[in-house]
């Protein structure tokens, strides 16, 4: 589906794809106000959290069946969906008071929301908002015989529940909603084509399932390969927050997020983004101009020409200029075939410096590799 532009505004000439389901008028309408053409595809049903009554009931029984140590919510919409559903069991209050008496962590603000909208105090969060964190904070600690209720967010985390349990806790994993694909698939095989063949400016994602949902669309097409080609290079793939974000580093696609995990900042964000790719990256590093446009890197207004390996390091590292970027991040975003080890990354980034001088790329013991920009 292909929506209008208006001219003069900050986006017109770009084109924007869209994959959400939910939200989506609010979307269209906030990239169309600016001038965006717009194409939507929604990569999951317009009903993706799909409950099941039974199974969630008999999980919350087995969960109130005795007393909870550690609980962790991980989504706003997941802890809304469950409160209501125990509600219409009368098992509601008896659910808050088991979570009530439990050390509860939350993954993110809307889950501190859906907690707190039912009388409960989170008792930690990360700042970052992923899920990761949470377990970080839980990997230092001796969970030996804890019982640890962790409320699912669409997608399995039986590895995590098998990671706690190495840790000697005894984990529930409690499935509030499934996440189902969209009803139709042909307006996400045209995205994929679109990305492939490079017609799209960005494209925009608000879930780690519409990532996965896409990638899966690119795969059985078999343009996969094109697509995340395209990502790397001339398509923005622009998320919602970190977690969506998140999604993307199993197929080594760079990607922008606002600093706020909310759709008007997502799209306020396109604002800046899409004209400066079209006008190419420019910072100062190590005293001199560098210049990226798409794959073509001037330094000093003189090409370099870069092989494909050091170009993918080089656009990781322009994302965010001066900021360090992790060695497991720079070897995910290596091209297919090259990303044995992050030796492979030591080697890309050899022959960066060779290509632009030894002081444009600074080592960070023990965390990646940034920039030498000026300040």
């Amino acid at each position: 589906m292909s929506v209008g532009t208006s001219c003069g505004a900050p986006l017109h000439g770009y084109r924007v794809g869209v994959t959400a389901a939910r939200k989506v008028e609010e979307q269209i309408t906030l990239l169309e106000r600016r001038g965006a053409k717009v194409d939507w595809a929604p990569a999951l049903s317009s009903d993706p959290n799909q409950v099941d009554d039974a199974q969630l009931r008999a999980a919350t029984e087995r969960v109130l069946a005795e007393p909870i140590d550690i609980f962790v919510a991980t989504t706003g919409i997941g802890m809304k969906a469950w409160f209501e559903a125990a509600r219409t069991w009368g098992l509601h209050d008896e659910l808050v008071a088991a979570i009530g008496d439990s050390e509860v962590l939350a993954r993110g603000p809307k889950s501190v929301g859906a907690l707190r909208r039912n009388g409960l105090r989170e008792l930690w969060a990360p700042d970052s908002e992923c899920f990761e964190d949470v377990l970080v904070h839980l990997r230092g600690r001796d969970l030996g015989g804890l019982r640890i209720v962790v409320q699912e967010h669409g997608q399995s985390l039986s590895m995590v529940a098998h990671a706690l349990q190495r840790q000697g806790a005894r984990v529930d994993v409690v499935t509030v909603y499934r996440v189902a694909s969209a009803e139709d698939p042909e307006p996400m095989f045209s995205m994929v084509e679109l990305i492939a063949d490079r017609e799209l400016d960005a494209v925009t994602f608000t879930s780690a399932p519409a990532v996965a949902s896409l990638m899966e669309a690119a795969g059985v097409t078999g343009r996969r390969d094109e697509v995340v080609a395209a990502f790397q290079a001339d398509v923005v793939a622009t998320c919602v927050g970190p977690v969506t974000a998140a999604a993307f580093e199993l197929w080594g696609v760079p990607t922008v997020t606002p600093d706020r995990s909310r759709l008007a900042a997502m799209i306020k964000l396109l604002e800046t983004e899409l004209p400066s790719r079209r006008e190419g990256l420019s910072t100062e590093v190590a005293g001199h101009v560098l210049l990226l446009h798409s794959d073509r890197v001037l330094l000093d207004g003189v090409e370099v020409r870069l092989s494909p390996a050091p170009l993918v390091v080089l656009q990781a590292l322009l994302v965010n200029p001066g900021h360090v970027v992790a060695r497991r991040e720079l070897l995910a975003a290596l091209p297919s075939g090259t990303a044995g080890s992050e030796h492979a990354v030591e080697m890309a980034v050899a022959r960066l410096r060779a290509a632009l001088g030894t002081k444009v790329v600074q080592t960070v013991v023990k965390r990646g590799y940034r920039l030498a920009v000026a300040g």
